[in-house]
């Protein structure tokens, strides 16, 4: 096999497309941030050189908040990989795109074609480019497959927001114990978790808390969504399109009985991207609801209501950051849960705030939901109870204050620099 190249930093811009191969010379200086004026910045060279790569649109958020911390401890540090807008945007060249593509549970399958492209063309550029480090985040069907591939050739590798393997799959353990060199958690327990494992882990804290403090909510555009009705109901069925279209219709159904029982209520759907907001909108429009969308001002949605009805992932967790009351939701085969799914879990709680306070704090309608009747019952109970929706707050204030104890995305950047230092020498 040819020698990989250095990615040298006086190499022109690249435009290649996601897919495409890359020819051996580097691709460092199309990974360089853009000035105000528009040109790239020069970079010194002899920098560690890292791999990246993020498939999801939140994990596009936090590598590129990544990239923005290890190049304030690091300034010559490069990265290049698999990155989406925002990656590209903090100054990740980019190979291949996979944001507008992201798919879990069944929803992968339609997908099978393009991962396995990706993988591919990880795996040219990884063997014709030198690198000092890799970095994958989340996404384990495809990232571990990836982290395979680099520590085959002699990468030390970074496994950022750890595979939820203590809930499901843990027969993946001896694949992430023997791919990934270090292993960054953003939940307390799993550090303990994986080092029982034999698995070099430390936990960093976790990406949304930096995000929720960095943010505050507008206070004059609370007020404004809170003057359309009472109860407010947010309302955030995710941001892939097969999940919108199996909990969406199930959470207006929700809605509508709300209003059934509180004609006052005003509802806010939460638009988490592009993607779906054309099917967000045909939903919407076929209710005879009260209902805006929000394209933006998420945060401030979010801090005005009185309860959420929220798709099971990552943003349950991120309203337990605003400690608003919620029920959350999810809606996958009765089929496939039956026949796979329920073997291979291995928690008794599906949601995250459950699943971090050990305990059911929030109403949880998982992993499929037969009859809408008990969700309605629940969400109208909640609403007539304020002592119900406080104590509920209270919990969820005391779930995440152990995760907004520092910044996770320099812990990680500290980690990595760390690698790259010990396997260097």
């Amino acid at each position: 096999m040819e020698k990989p190249q250095p990615m040298h930093p006086k190499a022109p811009a690249s435009s290649t497309k996601p897919g495409a191969e890359l020819n051996k010379t580097s691709v460092v200086a199309a990974s360089q941030p853009h000035d105000e004026a528009g040109s790239r910045g020069a970079m010194p060279p002899g920098g560690p050189q890292v791999f990246i790569s993020a498939v999801e649109p939140s994990a596009d958020l936090h590598a590129a908040h990544l990239i923005a911390a290890a190049r304030l401890l690091c300034p010559e540090i490069s990265f290049a990989g698999v990155a989406g807008p925002k990656m590209a945007a903090a100054g990740c060249y980019s190979i291949f795109d996979m944001t507008g593509h992201a798919s879990m549970l069944l929803g992968a399958a339609s997908n099978i074609g393009r991962g396995v492209a990706m993988l591919n063309t990880c795996d040219r550029f990884l063997r014709n480019h030198h690198f000092d480090a890799a970095v994958v985040l989340d996404s384990p069907m495809l990232h571990l497959p990836l982290a395979g591939k680099a520590h085959a050739l002699g990468i030390p590798v970074l496994y950022y927001i750890a595979p939820q393997m203590w809930a499901w799959g843990r027969y993946r353990i001896y694949k992430l114990r023997h791919r990934a060199t270090k292993v960054a958690c953003i939940l307390p327990f799993e550090e303990k978790f994986f080092r029982n494992e034999g698995i070099d882990a430390k936990y960093v804290g976790h990406p949304l808390a930096e995000q929720f403090s960095a943010a505050a909510p507008d206070a004059q555009q609370v007020e404004r969504i809170r003057k359309r009705g009472t109860p407010l109901i947010a309302i955030l069925p995710g941001s892939r399109k097969h999940v919108v279209e199996s909990i969406l219709p199930l959470q207006l159904e929700t809605a509508k009985r709300i209003g059934e029982v509180f004609p006052k209520a005003a509802f806010g759907i939460s638009v988490a991207g592009t993607n779906v907001e054309a099917l967000i909108r045909e939903a919407a429009a076929r209710t005879s609801l009260q209902i805006e969308l929000y394209v933006k001002n998420r945060a401030e949605l979010l801090a005005a209501a009185d309860l959420v009805l929220v798709a099971s992932g990552t943003a349950a967790l991120e309203v337990a950051f605003y400690a608003r009351p919620m029920i959350v939701m999810y809606n996958a085969s009765p089929l496939f849960y039956h026949l796979i799914g329920r073997w291979l879990l291995s928690t008794p709680y599906l949601s995250l705030p459950n699943i971090l306070a050990g305990r059911s704090v929030v109403p949880e309608f998982m992993p499929y939901i037969r009859d809408i009747e008990p969700v309605a019952k629940c969400a109208n109970e909640l609403l007539s109870s304020p002592d119900m929706r406080a104590a509920m707050t209270n919990d969820l204030r005391e779930v995440t204050a152990p995760l907004s104890a520092g910044s996770a995305s320099t812990r990680t950047a500290e980690m990595l620099l760390e690698m790259i230092r010990i396997h260097q020498h």
